[in-house]
């Protein structure tokens, strides 16, 4: 097994915010990511459901995690990063009642 490169919280966040800032550019616009509100509009449209945009980055968050601790032995860096995004991204829309 190869020696995980040890991080330090901060580090996460800086991490986080290069991939919000970078996925912003890529999928919506120059504020970050924020295709959530699209994603559960058009969830709850074909399931009948009310989820808000913040149980729609929980959900992701926990997916996330799940990965992660899937095989637990094992870092999976990707799952460690994206998930200190959603939690921020989470942490945003629950600041803003969304």
């Amino acid at each position: 097994m190869r020696k995980n490169k040890s991080k330090s919280a901060s580090e996460f966040l800086s991490t986080s915010l290069e991939l919000l800032t970078e996925r912003g550019e890529q999928y919506d616009e120059e504020g970050g990511e924020r295709s959530m509100a699209a994603t559960i509009t058009a969830f709850n449209a074909i399931t009948k459901r009310d989820l808000t945009e913040s149980e729609g980055w929980l959900l992701m968050e926990v997916l996330k995690n799940v990965r992660q601790w899937q095989v637990p032995e094992a870092y999976h860096q990707d799952s460690a990063e994206d998930g200190v995004s959603y939690s921020a991204l989470k942490a945003e829309a629950l600041s803003n009642n969304r």
